[in-house]
């Protein structure tokens, strides 16, 4: 015990942390929307127990990967449609793929939805059919596939699976303390959920982009990074990701603001 109590280990430790909560940013927002499409009576427990079943399958995740590591990396075929479509495909690879899809599809659906709603009263329990146990499930689901990004980022920090488990842990509880207060705030400014579901869209698009370089990266060689009729697939960057969230949310900001403002004034003029 006393060798993980290092001024190393420490220091990677806060790293780690500040790393989960960059991160866990995305996790947070889809915890919080996908939770609503649960029974209205079943919330906070499906939110309670999608965080710590989700918690406890990331240390083990994480346990994993650590063993089987260059396994994973390693691609499973290296695809050669020449002009077409080439590069390495590997586990992250695919990891990413069904997760951009599937969590573009979400945002996709559930903005349709929005948009198809001619009572703006609507009970957020009517958007769906989705019981208690499947919502979580998806929760789970998807903050794997959210999870197994910041894993590999963890790992190459540090590989003291003691410490990595920790932040890991860390992180969850915060997002426990956490779950309930976005799920109210987006309750009440259902605006803001609309904003949460294009940032999720942008998430999509973000692991898309991941998925083109996994097995490059993996395996330090940039000829096995996908290219679709030659063009390399590029990730966004997290600088250009945070960015472009600060962005949407002052747009939002400043568009509630003049909105307010303009309907003051046409209340004023009714009255005149």
């Amino acid at each position: 015990m006393a060798d993980l109590l290092t001024i190393e280990n420490l220091g990677n430790l806060v790293m780690l942390c500040f790393l989960q909560a960059v991160l866990g940013f995305d996790n947070l927002l889809y915890i919080s929307i996908e939770s609503q499409r649960a029974p209205v009576a079943h919330q906070k427990a499906v939110r309670f127990w999608g965080i710590i079943i989700a918690v406890v399958l990331r240390v083990v995740l994480l346990f994993v990967m650590i063993r089987l590591i260059d396994g994973l990396s390693a691609p499973f075929f290296v695809l050669n449609w020449e002009g077409v479509l080439t590069g390495g495909v590997n586990f992250a690879t695919l990891v990413f793929v069904l997760g951009g899809v599937f969590i573009i599809y979400t945002a996709v659906k559930e903005i349709g939805h929005m948009l198809s709603i001619e009572h703006l009263t609507t009970d957020i329990e009517g958007k769906s059919g989705k019981s208690a146990a499947q919502v979580i499930g998806l929760i789970v689901t998807m903050n794997l596939i959210f999870s197994f990004d910041s894993v590999l980022s963890a790992i190459a920090i540090t590989d003291v699976f003691p410490i990595l488990a920790t932040a890991i842990l860390l992180s969850g509880l915060a997002m426990l303390v956490l779950a309930d207060g976005v799920t109210r705030f987006l309750e009440k400014n259902r605006m803001y959920e609309v904003l949460g579901l294009f940032i999720l869209l942008i998430v999509g698009v973000v692991l898309l982009g991941e998925a083109g370089q996994a097995a490059a990266h993996a395996m330090h060689d940039d000829t096995l990074a996908l290219k679709v009729f030659g063009y390399e697939i590029i990730p966004m960057s997290k600088t250009t990701f945070y960015f472009a969230v600060v962005v949407l949310f002052a747009v939002e900001i400043l568009q509630s603001g003049y909105t307010r403002k303009l309907n003051a004034e046409r209340r004023t003029a009714a009255r005149h």
